[in-house]
C-alpha cells in the first residue's frame, strides 16, 4: 500500500476503537503508531495482550440491519470496510439472531491484521499524560479502563471532570457441566441469525417457586463493596442482576429471564415461569455466557446461587461475573463533529471514553475518528455522516445531541448510549393503498423506512454510489 502522507497518527489504546482508528487511516495511506499499554501495564478486566480483547460479553448483538439499529450500524461498518466487523464475520459462533464471535480467534485476527499492515507501527507502552504537542495528530481511545494518570491528564486539561459508573462482567460456564436433561436449546421464537440454526442458547426453566427462591437468594447474597466509588450511576444497559432484583421481584423475570418465545423441549405441556439463557462462548461450544447476567455478588456467592439454577447445579464456572470502572468524557461540550477537542486542534477521542457503549458503537467511533484524522493529515475535507444514518446518529448524540435540562443548566446530564432508533430523524413510511398500518405492524414499517434511507445515505456519504458507476 503506497503511503499519501509521511508524518503518522498516534493512537493511544488498542482495544475495539483504537484497532479500528487505525485501520482506517492507514487504509486511507497514512502512516500509524498505534501505542497499546499491555502488557507493560495491565487493567482490571483485561486477561490477555491482544489487540481488540472483549472484557465482558462475546456478542455484538443483533445483526438484523432491516429492523434493528445496531444491525444497521453493523451494516454500515461493513460498507466503511471495518475491521472489527471483518473478524467478527469471520470468527462468528451461533447466537440466533445475533453476531456473537469467538472472543480469542476475533482478538488473534485482528492483532495478525494490525501488526501484518505495512503503514501501523504497534509500541507497548503506557501514555501517561496527554499525547505530544509535536503529535500533532493524534486520537486517545482508551476505553472504559483509561489508565488513572491519563485520566487526570484528561481532567486537568478539560477542567471537566470525567464521569464515572460500574459495567458488569457475566460469568461463562463450562457445556460439559451443564444438565441437558434438564435443559434444552432453542432461540426465543426459534429465530435464526448469522451462524445460527434457530437452536443458539441454551434455556434453563424456573417454575415460580424456583424463581422466588433464586431472587430472594440474588437479594440476600453478599456483594462487593466499592465505597470510593459510591454515587457512580449504573448504565441501564448492563445492570447487575441484584440490582435489578432490586427495583422488584418480577424485575428480571421480564428481562433477560423472561420465557416468552421459549418452548421446554422436556415437557412441552407447562410454560415455564422464567428461563435462564447460556450463550455459546467461544468457537469450540465449549464455554457457554450467561446472557444478562453481570453481577457484583462476590465469587463464592455466585458459585452458590448459581447452581440453584435448574440445569446448573453441578456447574464448573470458567469465569465468575465482576464489575470494572468505566471513564468517559463530557463530549457534548468537550468536542467537536469531528470528534476533536475543541481546546486542541488536531487531539480527537473515539470509542467507549466519548460516552458511547457498546462494542460495535465504540468501534464506529474509532471508524469515524481514524477517517477525520486521515482526512486532516491528506489535506483533505471529509464531511459528517448525514444525521439519517447510524454513523450520524450516534456521532450527534456523542457531540450535541443530548438535550441538557433547562431546569437544572448547570447539572451534567450526558449519559453512554448504545445505538437506538429515538436517535434517528423520523422517516417517511411508504403507504401501502387500501391499507393502513397500525401496531407492530406500523413499528416495523418504520423501522425498515429508517434502515432502507440510513443504508442509501450511508452509501452516497462513502462514495461508493459513485465509484461503482466510475467503474461501470
Amino acid at each position: 500500500m503506497s503511503t499519501k502522507a509521511t508524518k503518522p497518527i498516534h493512537i493511544i489504546g488498542g482495544g475495539l476503537a483504537g484497532s479500528e482508528a487505525a485501520w482506517q487511516a492507514a487504509q486511507a495511506g497514512v502512516p500509524v503508531i498505534l501505542h497499546e499499554m499491555r502488557p507493560v501495564r495491565g487493567t482490571e478486566a483485561h486477561k490477555t495482550e491482544g489487540l481488540a480483547e472483549l472484557v465482558c460479553s462475546n456478542s455484538f448483538r443483533s445483526d438484523d440491519a432491516e429492523t434493528n439499529a445496531v444491525g444497521l450500524l453493523h451494516a454500515e461498518m461493513r460498507l466503511a470496510g471495518s475491521l472489527i466487523m471483518t473478524a467478527g464475520d469471520a470468527h462468528q459462533v451461533p447466537a440466533g439472531s445475533a453476531l456473537a464471535v469467538d472472543r480469542d480467534g476475533f482478538s488473534a485476527a485482528v492483532t495478525e491484521k494490525i501488526e501484518a499492515h505495512p503503514l501501523i507501527t504497534v509500541v507497548r507502552e503506557e501514555v501517561a499524560g496527554l499525547p505530544a504537542e509535536e503529535w500533532d495528530q493524534a486520537i486517545i481511545a482508551t476505553g472504559p479502563l483509561t489508565a488513572p494518570s491519563l485520566a487526570e491528564a484528561i481532567r486537568a486539561a478539560t477542567g471537566a471532570d470525567a464521569l464515572a459508573f460500574f459495567d458488569a462482567i457475566a460469568p461463562i460456564i463450562h457445556f460439559d457441566t451443564i444438565d441437558m436433561n434438564v435443559c434444552w436449546f432453542q432461540s426465543r421464537y426459534d429465530k435464526v441469525g448469522p451462524g445460527g440454526t434457530g437452536k443458539d442458547y441454551i434455556n434453563c426453566p424456573m417454575d415460580k417457586a424456583q424463581y422466588e427462591a433464586f431472587i430472594q437468594a440474588v437479594l440476600d447474597g453478599q456483594k462487593t463493596e466499592f465505597k470510593e466509588w459510591e454515587g457512580t450511576p449504573y448504565f441501564d444497559g448492563c445492570l447487575p442482576i441484584e440490582v435489578m432484583a432490586e427495583r422488584g421481584p418480577e424485575t428480571l423475570r421480564h428481562g433477560p429471564m423472561k420465557p416468552m418465545g421459549l418452548t421446554n423441549a422436556h415437557n412441552p405441556s407447562v410454560k415455564p415461569y422464567a428461563v435462564v439463557q447460556l450463550r455459546q462462548d467461544n468457537a469450540l461450544g465449549s464455554l457457554y455466557n450467561m446472557v444478562g447476567f453481570q453481577t457484583k455478588l462476590r465469587h463464592g456467592e455466585q458459585t452458590r446461587i448459581f447452581r440453584m439454577i435448574p440445569g446448573l447445579e453441578n456447574a464448573e464456572f470458567a469465569r465468575l461475573g465482576g464489575l470494572h470502572r468505566n471513564t468517559y468524557i463530557n463530549s457534548p461540550t468537550l468536542l467537536d463533529g469531528s470528534l476533536q477537542l475543541k481546546l486542541r486542534p488536531g487531539l480527537r477521542f473515539a470509542g467507549q471514553i466519548t460516552g458511547c457503549e457498546g462494542y460495535v458503537e465504540s468501534a464506529a467511533i474509532g471508524l469515524l475518528a481514524g477517517r477525520f484524522a486521515a482526512a486532516e493529515r491528506l489535506g483533505e475535507s471529509l464531511p459528517s455522516p448525514p444525521a439519517t444514518t447510524a454513523f450520524g446518529a450516534l456521532l450527534n448524540h456523542i457531540t450535541g445531541g443530548h438535550i441538557v435540562s433547562e431546569d437544572e443548566p448547570g447539572k451534567r446530564s450526558f449519559q453512554p448510549m448504545n445505538i437506538n432508533f429515538g436517535l434517528f430523524p423520523a422517516a417517511e413510511v411508504p403507504k401501502v393503498e387500501g391499507k393502513r398500518l397500525r401496531g407492530k405492524e406500523k413499528s416495523i414499517a418504520k423501522k425498515k423506512a429508517i434502515t432502507a434511507r440510513a443504508l442509501a445515505d450511508c452509501r452516497a456519504w462513502l462514495g461508493l454510489d459513485k465509484a461503482a458507476a466510475a467503474a461501470e
